[in-house]
């Protein structure tokens, strides 16, 4: 059981931003179901980069899903989002009903084992608004993930376990996060970050 579960309106965040940690919100063997399904059903690619001029296909591989063909460009690079599975659209609508946010699209990342990770950055691109709401869901492999301030460069970390939800709202602007490499964990982690893309 999560720590957090009985204070999810606690903000884990000590100023300029709120993230609260839901801890699992589905049962093992549904979060089970769902990672063998996503694993087995996207059509995974290797993600891309353009830094400082140089391309870069990263190990860790994504997907791209919404209500429309919104395209969502990071790293220089540009995604056109899939339509819906009917498994993506169901935990969109269980994201939705706890967080009491609506969200049009989804990013999913996969990490094959823990020598994939990610850097710090912040989820603030234009066309994702100031102030965004996103909520996070993993399955699989428990990871730690990581905030740091902008300016303060105070770091605050937690577990994110097996069917578990994170929400960040207006944090993208004063925090970075990441999700450190590990060399202690083999199996793979799918993260499904639901947003709500602004044109």
């Amino acid at each position: 059981m999560s720590l957090f579960r009985e204070e999810t309106d606690r903000n884990l965040l000590p100023y300029e931003g709120i993230v609260q940690y839901f801890g699992p919100i589905l049962s093992k063997d549904s979060s089970d179901d769902y990672l063998k399904i996503l694993l087995k059903d996207i059509p995974w690619k290797n993600d891309e980069a353009i830094i400082f001029g140089k391309h870069i296909i990263t190990k860790r591989m994504v997907a791209w899903f919404g209500d429309s063909d919104y395209e969502y460009t990071y790293s220089n690079t540009t995604k056109k989002a899939l339509p819906w599975t009917k498994e993506l659209s169901d935990l969109k609508s269980l994201a939705e009903k706890i967080t009491e946010t609506k969200f049009n699209s989804c990013l999913l990342n996969l990490y094959n084992d823990g020598e994939e990770g990610m850097a710090w950055h912040s989820d603030d691109e234009k066309a994702l608004g100031k102030n965004s709401t996103i909520a996070s869901l993993s399955f699989g492999a428990e990871r730690k993930f990581y905030f740091k301030h902008k300016s303060t460069k105070e770091q605050i970390s937690l577990i994110l376990e097996h069917g578990s939800l994170l929400l960040m709202k207006g944090a993208q602007e004063s925090w970075l996060h990441s999700l450190p490499k590990t060399k202690s964990v083999k199996q793979p982690r799918i993260n499904l970050t639901f947003r709500t893309m602004r044109y």
